[in-house]
């Protein structure tokens, strides 16, 4: 993270009225506390107000650098340096997203602006969040989440904030997009307006009711521990996936994405089987409409085939399917980092947005892909010495 001081508009204008703002944008790391306190021995700070455009990093040092800020009595608000000429400086829209979130709080007074944007999600093991369900955890792994989860709710309740910004971040897995707050949850989290000094803390709002307590658990050769090639009478036949469907970390359901051999070389039939599942006491599930891909630089819209409710077991089972080129699978398979995304949207309900790891994809596709170009072959062969004046 870096740090520049500057005023806010001309002098000339605005005097001793002059907004002196700091404007601290980048990753937040374990050295960051650290850096800011250099920072604001060699400034004035006195009044300062810290503008942040971040998307988030160490819990440790985020909490470090918030209670750094209300320490030096300064104020928080989101935004980036946007330099106007002879106009002098002023914010523009920024986002501060996940940790950076709890640092706003250290503030005295804290502001949002419009067109700004605050983002949580929950906290995860950095080097696990690329393919966190596929990953494994150590008993160690988990105290030491708890423990940051603990101190996240501490230092929050210290600084005057609402529990609900702690509750809402905790609701967003790793694999789902990160959750915009709303103008009304930030004014409820303590985002907005000015810190009680009485020292008691913001009253904590009332934790919304989950989208859906449901589940599903169906038995198949697939899992959620990574990519898994299956054979079929000892020849690889399949690649495939298993993933948690979750909105907001609640989950009412799964879906597999199972790769098969394409009818042309070079092409792979990606196929999306999903089910949703529902209790005595919600509504049936809506059909899907639309499943989307993103896979490198490929976006795929899949042709839903099938997407049928069935009333007796409160279940809508989806069935939709595309083609699929080896260059984007290769690349999939290419770093250990890479993911890709998958979008469903259904009537009148909010559309759900997966990020899937290539836990174990690199491994097997060379295999599946050998197989793949071992079955075509004869086609092929056939093709090329086909002679039309015969």
């Amino acid at each position: 993270m870096h740090f520049t001081r500057t005023q806010e508009g001309q002098a000339e204008a605005c005097g001793a009225n002059c907004r002196v703002l700091v404007f601290a944008s980048g990753m937040i790391t374990a050295d960051t506390p650290r850096h800011f306190e250099a920072f604001a021995r060699e400034h004035d700070l006195a009044g300062a107000t810290m503008a942040f455009d971040s998307d988030g990093g160490s819990v440790r040092g985020a909490l470090a650098l918030g209670r750094a800020i209300r320490k030096l009595g300064l104020d928080t608000t989101v935004g980036r340096k946007l330099d106007r000429g002879a106009a002098g400086v002023a914010l523009a829209p920024a986002s501060c997203e996940s940790m950076c979130a709890f640092v706003l709080l250290g503030g005295l007074r804290r502001e949002v602006p419009a067109k700004s944007r605050v983002l949580v999600h929950q906290i995860w093991l950095g080097d696990r969040r690329d393919d966190a369900v596929a990953a494994t955890y150590s008993a160690e792994d988990l105290v030491l989440v708890q423990r940051d989860i603990g101190n996240i709710v501490r230092y929050t309740a210290d600084m005057g904030g609402g529990a609900e910004l702690v509750e809402l971040a905790l609701r967003i897995p790793p694999w789902e997009p990160m959750r915009a707050l709303s103008r009304d949850e930030i004014q409820r989290s303590g985002l907005g307006g000015e810190v009680d000094r009485t020292g008691s803390s913001a009253a904590a709002a009332p934790i919304p009711t989950p989208v859906s307590t449901l589940s599903a658990d169906r038995t198949a050769t697939t899992n959620a521990r990574g990519w898994t090639l299956l054979d079929r009478e000892g020849v690889p036949a399949v690649l495939a996936r298993r993933h948690p469907l979750t909105y907001e970390g609640e989950q009412f359901g799964s879906f597999d994405l199972t790769l098969g051999c394409g009818d042309t070389p070079g092409t792979y039939t990606l196929t999306y089987t999903e089910q949703r599942v529902g209790s005595a006491s919600a509504p049936l599930p809506p059909k899907v409409e639309q499943v989307r891909l993103w896979i490198d630089d490929a976006d795929l819209v899949l042709r839903v085939t099938s997407s049928d409710a069935k009333k007796k077991s409160r279940r809508v089972d989806t069935v939709a399917t595309t083609t699929i080129g080896a260059s984007q699978l290769r690349a999939f398979a290419a770093t250990a980092s890479r993911s890709l995304a998958v979008q469903t949207r259904s009537v009148g309900q909010p559309a759900t947005m997966i990020r899937i790891g290539n836990n174990g994809f690199a491994k097997s596709f060379p295999q599946f892909e050998a197989a793949c170009d071992e079955q075509s072959r004869p086609r092929v062969d056939a093709h090329a010495h086909f002679d039309p004046r015969r």
